[in-house]
């Protein structure tokens, strides 16, 4: 009778161990960048302060759909759920990010096959604000460190170069505004062996085929005033997406993974 309480006993611990290791872990992709990659809706009073401006990882998560997770199988494997978690901030370039210790923070937490994808460019490259600026080196620097601190933890980089800004066009085509910061960003992730989505170019090209005046409609940040409660007397902007062109800049990024 002992005996056979001693292996009732075993054979329940067996049956929860193996609920526990039949749990399907959960992928986490964590996005750090600057304000065209930040969930805004993170914030306090979101809908009276600030929508309705996002940054694409804001609008990211719908694209990991159980159904959807096979086309990243490339990046996945066989990832059953997928969590996205946007670290991204406003105004910060490579080196403010990990200055303020969120890299840091991202780093503590990162487990073996989870994702980090890091768009940066938009602050590094703005010389006018010496809290902000990083040169061409320094950039590459940080992007190294970001990159091999991920591997050390078993997890995937993904970099990627910044998403294009509204300006400039020219011959109804939209250019470059980033100098040589795109190009820095290939650079490292084809000396370290990194995967690479090249956002600027991606983006570039998708708003030249819809051309100036329906991006600067529909997709930035432009609109007359009286239409949303944070912006009474409207808007001019054409760096930070309103929530059409954030769902269109996470679908091009969603569809270069699918390539990578």
């Amino acid at each position: 009778m002992k005996n056979y309480k001693i292996a009732a006993i075993a054979f329940l611990g067996i049956l929860v161990l193996s609920a526990f290791s039949f749990k399907s872990k959960v992928t986490t992709i964590y996005l750090i960048g600057d304000s065209t990659v930040a969930d805004y809706s993170l914030e306090k009073d979101y809908e009276s302060k600030r929508f309705p401006q996002v940054g694409w990882g804001q609008v990211f998560q719908p694209f990991f759909q159980k159904d959807s997770l096979k086309l990243v199988k490339n990046i996945l494997g066989t990832a059953k759920e997928v969590k996205i978690e946007d670290r991204a901030k406003g105004g910060r370039s490579t080196r403010t990010f990990f200055q303020e210790g969120r890299w840091a923070a991202v780093y503590k937490t990162l487990q073996k096959g989870d994702v980090v994808m890091m768009q940066f460019g938009h602050n590094d490259s703005s010389e006018e604000k010496t809290e902000r600026y990083v040169n061409i080196e320094g950039y590459k620097e940080f992007l190294r460190l970001f990159i091999n601190q991920t591997r050390e933890k078993g997890a995937i980089p993904i970099v990627l170069t910044p998403v294009a800004r509204n300006y400039p066009w020219k011959d109804g085509k939209l250019s470059n505004v980033h100098g040589e910061y795109p190009q820095a960003a290939k650079d490292v992730a084809k000396e370290l062996n990194v995967k690479l989505i090249d956002l600027n170019e991606l983006s570039m090209e998708f708003f030249s085929s819809k051309g100036k005046d329906y991006v600067t409609q529909n997709y930035f940040m432009n609109f007359e005033g009286n239409l949303y409660p944070g912006f009474p007397t409207g808007q001019k902007d054409n760096t930070h997406f309103q929530t059409a062109g954030g769902k269109e800049v996470a679908r091009l990024v969603f569809k270069a993974m699918k390539r990578l």
